[in-house]
């Protein structure tokens, strides 16, 4: 007789704890998405629910990371961190993460929440400088956007978004961090991920 799992969803139509395959599954097939994973306790399942999913994704996380490796030149630094954003639908429900390139490891990831594309690059670059700057960690940051490091550099996120009922949240996510640009200093190369030369940038979602 197998053994009983239990399944952890962080991301579907109802996230939580579930005692069998066939319950995750009803919360998971056709979420766009979709995260979870099994446990062989419940305690372990919970515990894994009360924290990030990316703590528990790491082989799959690593390999989409690996992704540009080949194309990249031959004494490229990877020590540094890669951002990037998604959006369904522009504006729609948008993300953005970061991650390292010397292991692979997804060092944060936010969203979604209704917006665009060019403002998640712009959120996701100032998180990380935000991060590096907390973590007192010198590296370079890259981003496949012009737009969002031109922005983060002019400490403006210049959006034509209209501010509504719908982007109030994401409004003041940019507020905070125009706030931040201009109150702190920092040495932290932005670089711009060459995609053409290089390949998707690793932090991509992978949705194109």
């Amino acid at each position: 007789m197998p053994k009983k799992k239990y399944y952890t969803v962080w991301k579907g139509l109802s996230p939580g704890v579930y005692d069998s395959w066939s319950e995750c599954l009803l919360q998971t097939k056709g979420y766009k998405g979709a995260l979870y994973k099994a446990f062989p306790t419940r305690e372990e399942a919970e515990r894994a629910f009360s924290a990030s999913a990316y703590a528990y994704m790491g082989k799959a996380r690593k390999e989409k990371a690996n992704v540009s490796e080949g194309r990249l030149p031959e004494n490229f630094d990877k020590n540094c961190l890669a951002v990037d954003a998604a959006c369904s639908g522009n504006p729609g429900k948008m993300e953005y993460r970061g991650v390292y390139l010397l292991t692979g490891e997804e060092i944060f990831h936010f969203g979604p929440v209704y917006g665009t594309n060019n403002i998640g690059e712009f959120l996701a670059i100032v998180h990380g400088l935000a991060l590096l700057k907390q973590k007192k960690i010198q590296m370079p940051i890259y981003s496949d956007s012009r737009n969002a490091l031109l922005w983060v550099r002019q400490k403006k996120c210049k959006t034509k978004l209209q501010r509504t009922e719908k982007t109030e949240e994401l409004f003041r996510l940019i507020a905070r961090a125009e706030k931040w640009l201009s109150e702190n200093p920092y040495t932290t190369p932005l670089l711009k991920w060459e995609t053409k030369e290089w390949g998707e940038v690793p932090a991509d979602f992978g949705r194109k």
